[in-house]
């Protein structure tokens, strides 16, 4: 949530600032700012504030004509007040200007006395009260830098921040703690933003700032110290992001090409492994082997698309593996009190790595005694990586539309090898059942270049969504979790509300809901619960409800008039739930389009939660 950029250099920085935030636009906002230092006819702050998308921010730009050499800018997700204007960043005091991506959990506190100082206060955020609190340490510590470090030290939450002042021209001063922010090391200058997309314009060469970190940046250098002031070295490192991987290229939303680059996306995650009859622990680290002898249980920790990745997995480690399963929700598991036990396996999924509440998850387990412990996720130098002992980064590449299509499949792939591997180190996998597993893992992705031959169907289906308000998802066993998957698509995107049931429950309560108005949607492969589910679909029927089903081509199902079918190209096995979810995506898609909503920017969501 949120974007920040901050920029310092020999040219005018204006154009750098407007497309920094129109790469961030896909984590997620509802207002856009800038402001800026060092322009043509003047050195005093210019800023300049809008509700809405980045486009109208960059209209006032260019009437404005503004051009600066400093200048930090914004997209915000609204925490602390209505999205408006006033609440927009960047927030300023005096000559001073702040954006943040983060939550103070003190700002109150902070608030009441700066304005027991006299302070006045003109939003409802909490990043206001930094600003004031920065502006008030220069009152006795008038060095810029100085007096972000010590106010910092006053901050309780999660926060990155940009700061600049109309006195200090020459220098912007950046911090984190709990949110993500980077550094990157440019021709003509320095910046820093929450990702590297925002950047590649400029430079692919970055630093990641650690937890405590404070920098400055200057037109030729950057100086990096601790929250106590100790100097600190970061790594440089080359981003492997390209700048035309952000490009839509021919596809008319990020999320339909995304869809798209599903089967390179999953030859790229399976990387070396593609054309092997075996699988090998090291693909997780090097401390696999020690850290994966004597696993006795996984506990799997996600957020959202994530999490029902997890449940998938739960299925294949428990039947293949031989290991009990925990899939619990990030957010609920930090705040319970639960039994650790040191020989389980824990298991962060995120695909931005900067999820807070599976980060704090993670940490929460390592605090409990739990430390054999593995990031799945899609970000490198992502902090979810950094805190995990193993790592398995799935190379799905940039992600932007906000519901998560390829990180989703390529966890999916991930969470196989992970089985395979348990299974082989437990004596539970026969050399002729890993060739076999590996010889339909590396044929995955020719798979799914099937399946995405489904779409005109799928569009044509997606006509007759349209006009719901309302939808059910049914699946049983594994493909349960791909139901699940299929209902918060079709919600995330193209707001018609739709629940997914494990298909046994339907006659527990849900077939109150179905009559013709209420389309079902079932996920019907030909395995050994087929039968199971035909019973479901039955039930259904006789109440007058209207079914779409997506069917092995050997389920036995025939369609009729109240019973849509969509065959699918090939029954998988255990791998069946990666391409049984693309549909549901391209589903999700069309309906979308019918009805005309932001595909790729929904309301009230953000791609990358780095907040509570």
């Amino acid at each position: 949530m949120c974007g920040i950029v901050v920029a310092i250099a020999t040219r005018n920085i204006v154009p750098v600032l407007i497309e920094g935030l129109s790469r961030l636009e896909y984590r997620g906002y509802d207002s856009a700012g800038l402001a800026v230092v060092g322009g043509e006819n003047s050195d005093k702050l210019v800023r300049l504030r809008a509700c809405g998308r980045v486009a109208e921010l960059a209209a006032l730009v260019e009437m404005s004509r503004l051009s600066a050499s400093l200048g930090i800018a914004h997209t915000r997700w609204a925490t602390h007040g209505a999205p408006s204007e006033i609440n927009a960043h960047p927030h300023v005091s005096e000559g001073v200007a702040v954006v943040h991506n983060g939550i103070i959990e003190n700002f109150e506190t902070l608030r009441a006395g700066l304005q027991a100082r006299g302070y006045v206060f003109v939003s409802d955020t909490d990043t206001e009260a930094i600003a004031h609190l920065i502006h008030h340490k220069r009152q006795t510590t008038p060095d810029l830098f100085e007096a972000v470090r010590l106010a910092v030290g006053e901050l309780e939450g999660a926060y990155a921040i940009g700061v600049i002042a109309d006195s200090d021209p020459a220098r912007a001063v950046v911090a984190r703690h709990g949110a993500p922010l980077l550094l990157g090391i440019g021709e003509e200058g320095m910046y820093a933003a929450s990702d590297t997309a925002a950047l590649l314009q400029v430079t692919r060469k970055v630093i990641y700032l650690e937890d405590g970190d404070i920098a400055e940046l200057s037109r030729e250098a950057i100086r990096i110290v601790r929250a106590g002031g100790e100097p600190v070295e970061r790594q440089a490192h080359l981003s492997s992001l390209m700048p035309d991987a952000m490009e839509l290229g021919p596809y008319r939303h990020f999320m339909q090409k995304e869809i798209f680059e599903q089967p390179q996306a999953i030859s790229n995650t399976l990387g070396l492994v593609l054309g092997s009859h075996s699988v090998q622990e090291g693909l997780f680290g090097a401390q696999a082997f020690d850290l994966f002898d004597g696993v006795r249980q996984v506990l799997v920790l996600a957020c959202g698309t994530s999490y029902h990745a997890g449940l998938v997995a739960r299925y294949w480690l428990e039947a293949v593996a031989g290991l009990p399963v925990s899939v619990e929700i990030a957010s609920e598991y930090r705040y319970r009190k639960s039994v650790a036990d040191p020989a389980t396996l824990v298991v962060a999924v995120s695909q931005s790595g900067e999820t807070a509440d599976t980060l704090a998850a993670l940490k929460y387990a390592r605090e409990l005694g739990m430390k054999r412990t593995l990031a799945i996720c899609n970000v490198p130098e992502s902090a979810i990586v950094r805190e995990a002992a193993l790592r398995f980064i799935t190379r799905a590449g940039p992600e932007i539309g906000v519901a998560s299509t390829k990180a989703f499949t390529t966890q999916l792939v991930v969470f196989a090898l992970l089985t395979l591997v348990l299974a082989k180190r437990n004596g539970r996998l026969s050399g002729s059942e890993e060739k076999k597993h590996m010889t339909a893992l590396c044929h995955l992705p020719v798979a799914v270049q099937k399946v995405l031959e489904l779409e005109p169907e799928i569009g044509r289906w997606a006509q007759r969504f349209a006009g719901k308000e309302h939808a059910l998802f049914l699946g049983r066993g594994q493909h349960w979790p791909i139901a699940m998957e299929g209902a918060l698509k079709l919600k995330e995107i193209s707001y018609i509300h739709a629940e997914a049931y494990a298909a046994g429950e339907l006659k527990h309560g849900p077939l109150a809901l179905v009559d013709e108005r209420m389309p079902v949607i079932a996920v019907s492969p030909a395995d050994d619960l087929l039968e199971k589910l035909k019973s479901n679909l039955q039930e259904v029927r006789a109440r007058g409800g209207e079914l779409y089903v997506f069917a092995d081509d050997d389920c036995g199902i025939a369609a009729s008039e109240c019973l849509h079918i969509m065959r699918m190209p090939e029954h998988y096995g255990m791998l069946s739930p990666v391409l049984h979810v693309v549909p549901m995506q391209l589903l999700a898609y069309h309906v979308a389009l019918v009805r005309g909503t932001d595909v790729d920017k929904p309301r009230n969501l953000a791609k990358s939660v780095t907040v509570e």
